[in-house]
């Protein structure tokens, strides 16, 4: 079977890519088709020298003067400041911090603060489920909180938000299929029962166009080792709006987050800003490969990477459609390709799981969720067209020869 449109196709539509030259800042092995970057960005080439120069100047040499040297102790705000200028933000709303887990549960307890006579935390069911681990862990601290969620205890989240709502917990992109929220929506609609809303951008960051400020929520919290390349265990980020400044309070009242950290007083004042979301010492060698990351946007405009990125991911859509429904492969994202992030999720009620095992073997790395579900990432600052069609063509060969079906791809690894 020829696929169509064909691969020379594919290639014209690469030699007219503006976002070509991004490919070059990247390290990425000859024959690997990274379909990953939704789960874990791919390492800039800027980021070997920096870690280096990090390690052998500024701690080697520079010891512990660097954190004023070389600004390790301020990263947090520099690093966050950055990140705002993308996601429509202003200075001081954003700092870079601990994990995306530490920031839920910090800005959930920030929520329920400003909101004494409310007591219910509202969350999608579908979740990605650290969120919910953490929702219950702040309702396990705080004894009288409640949680409900959408899809178990109500069908709509919209129908969900009540007087004693102190906080509505969303996805600003579903993990699983990729399809984006309209998280406007539902702020103004929370905002108007009395509530607050807090969201999580781990997979809009970086590859959809974010306005927080348009968006009018309250806070707002991500990682960095998706689509914003920051590698490995990168840290996260927490977001406060302004207007919430010096009105909310967190739990982990860490010296970082102190107004005064090196005044070592022995009670906790509560720092300015979105500093108050801050707890203890940061790491700063994940810091610096996480600015690397940030350099490779300096030179281009996210409504671009969006357009293309769409462009990618329809590409693949209009493949894989083709033989779809030869092999039993299923689409658990929609293919409007506006309702999605520029992730495809495709499903097999049988072989999932060794499917993407038998792509990963030819070099096509995408991954799997329970509970079939094969995620595709396409990530526009470095994959090509042409990249699309052969993903395309080696997923259309593993079902024809079936492929997936030998034991190897079936031997289930502790990540998935």
């Amino acid at each position: 079977m020829a696929l169509t449109p064909t691969r020379n196709a594919a290639e014209a539509l690469d030699s007219q890519d503006p976002l070509a030259h991004k490919r070059e800042e990247f390290f990425i092995e000859e024959g690997t088709i990274y379909l990953d970057g939704n789960s874990l960005g791919p390492a800039p080439k800027a980021v070997f020298d920096s870690i280096d120069r990090t390690m052998r100047e500024e701690w080697a040499k520079g010891l512990i003067r660097s954190h004023n040297t070389a600004g390790w102790f301020m990263l947090t705000d520099t690093l966050g400041d950055r990140l705002a200028q993308m996601l429509g933000a202003g200075e001081g709303e954003i700092v870079v911090c601990d994990t995306t887990s530490l920031n839920i549960y910090k800005t959930l307890h920030a929520a329920l603060s400003m909101k004494p006579g409310r007591r219910k935390i509202v969350a999608e069911g579908t979740s990605f489920p650290t969120n919910l681990y953490m929702a219950e862990g702040v309702r396990s601290t705080l004894g009288d909180a409640t949680l409900a969620l959408e899809g178990r205890d109500g069908d709509r989240i919209e129908d969900m938000i009540d007087a004693n709502t102190a906080v509505v917990m969303l996805n600003h992109v579903d993990y699983r299929s990729g399809v984006i929220r309209d998280v406007k929506a539902l702020t103004k609609l929370a905002h108007e029962r009395g509530a607050l809303v807090m969201v999580d951008m781990c997979h809009s960051a970086g590859v959809i166009p974010v306005d927080l400020h348009d968006l009018n929520v309250d806070f707002a919290v991500g990682c960095t080792y998706k689509y914003l390349n920051g590698g490995p265990g990168s840290p996260a980020y927490a977001y406060a709006a302004k207007r919430h400044h010096g009105k909310f309070t967190q739990p982990l009242s860490g010296w970082h987050g102190h107004a005064a950290p090196f005044k070592f007083e022995q009670s906790y004042r509560q720092g300015e800003g979105a500093r108050a979301l801050l707890c203890g010492t940061q790491h700063t060698l994940s810091m610096r490969a996480l600015q690397s990351g940030l350099a490779v946007f300096d030179d281009v405009k996210i409504t671009d990477l969006y357009s293309k990125g769409r462009a990618l991911s329809d590409l693949f859509v209009q493949l894989v459609e083709s033989f779809a429904d030869d092999f039993g492969i299923g689409f658990y994202s929609p293919k409007d390709g506006t309702l999605r992030n520029g992730q495809v999720s495709l499903t097999h009620a049988e072989g999932g799981y060794a499917i993407v095992q038998a792509l990963i073997a030819r070099g096509v790395i995408g991954d799997f969720r329970q509970p079939n579900v094969m995620r595709f990432g396409f990530t526009p600052l470095y994959l090509r067209f042409a990249d699309v069609w052969d993903a395309a063509n080696h997923l259309y060969e593993v079902m024809r020869t079936e492929e997936w079906k030998e034991d190897r791809f079936n031997v289930v690894n502790t990540v998935t």
